[in-house]
């Protein structure tokens, strides 16, 4: 049985972007450690690409790679209209974790990236680690 954590608490998609707005907040300010417990609460209560990417992103900063994983795994399975984000964080999971060959598989689909801040990014990794 999964329970509509919304439905239960009444809670409005008001509440949820207070509750990422807050979040990122955190993000920004690098206190990860903090905005880790928003990004796990809208993961059960919103379940959006966007949160899962960040949530992924955080457990990145965190040094917490399989988490990482995890997260951007789930960022990818739902539907959102730009993924690159998450591609470029995952491969820098893959190089952390010492994956070098698929981080960079990743980071030569990246180059050709339209957003110029994913691809001058993915360029900045393959000559790093390429």
């Amino acid at each position: 049985m999964t329970i509509n954590w919304m439905e239960k608490l009444r809670w409005t998609e008001e509440h949820i972007e207070d509750l990422r707005y807050t979040g990122y907040s955190y993000v920004r300010q690098g206190k990860y450690d903090i905005a880790l417990a928003f990004f796990e609460a809208l993961a059960i209560l919103d379940q959006k690409a966007y949160d899962y990417q960040t949530l992924g992103a955080i457990y990145l900063q965190l040094n917490q790679y399989q988490k990482a994983l995890e997260c951007f795994d789930r960022a990818l399975k739902l539907e959102s209209e730009d993924h690159g984000p998450t591609l470029l964080n995952l491969a820098k999971t893959f190089f952390a974790m010492g994956k070098k060959e698929e981080g960079l598989k990743l980071v030569n689909i990246l180059k050709n990236e339209k957003n110029p801040a994913i691809s001058n990014i993915a360029k900045a990794l393959d000559l790093a680690y390429g």
